[in-house]
């Protein structure tokens, strides 16, 4: 008999890159002050919700494992070793710019024509991975998740394919069932603790 299994995913809190636009990719920018109020802010909601989650693990760049961090302290869960395959999308050349600077270096359809950059395939093809991998332990049922936008907007719209297609905001929070067979959301790209 299978039990269900509970993630949730966070996008890490604001960084400077953030605000000015810039693409971060894997390079590795840290949380700016506003960021840490926000994974203070997803914190403080975990914990009056009453949902026992059973630890968190983060991509290994800063800014996700320091919002991870925050959220393991005020919930008293186990902080687990940051995994690399939860890491946001390899940019290459882009990684650094802004929407200007990649308009007039790679025109405006950049998204579809750059090629440097890793995959939907490659990165969906890791996220996988790593799910299968949590979906097989034994005792770490809910678990929650701290990664990247374009990472969890892809994991996200590939498990439940109705989902709306808002854009991932900095600290969102997206919770999802799995019975055995299929992923079911439960709550999507919601950012009330932040109001």
């Amino acid at each position: 008999m299978n039990k269900t299994k509970t993630i949730g995913w966070v996008r890490h809190g604001k960084t400077d890159w953030n605000a000015l636009g810039k693409i971060q990719g894997q390079t590795d920018i840290p949380l700016n002050e506003e960021g840490i109020r926000q994974a203070q802010a997803l914190a403080e909601r975990l914990a009056t919700e009453g949902l026992q989650w059973d630890g968190v693990v983060s991509s290994p760049l800063s800014r996700a494992r320091e919002t991870a961090r925050m959220i393991a302290e005020r919930l008293d869960i186990p902080l687990l070793a940051p995994d690399k395959r939860l890491q946001e999308r390899g940019f290459g050349e882009i990684e650094g710019t802004t929407e200007q600077e990649r308009i007039s270096r790679w025109g405006e359809q950049w998204r579809q024509t750059y090629v440097g950059q890793e995959s939907d395939e490659e990165v969906r093809e890791r996220g996988f991975n790593f799910l299968q991998d949590w979906l097989e332990q034994a005792g770490m049922n809910r678990l929650l998740v701290v990664s990247h936008g374009s990472f969890l907007s892809l994991m996200l719209h590939t498990l439940c394919d109705n989902l709306d297609k808002s854009y991932i905001g900095n600290m969102s929070f997206s919770i999802m069932d799995y019975n055995g067979e299929r992923w079911q959301s439960v709550l999507h790209n919601c950012t009330l603790h932040l109001c």
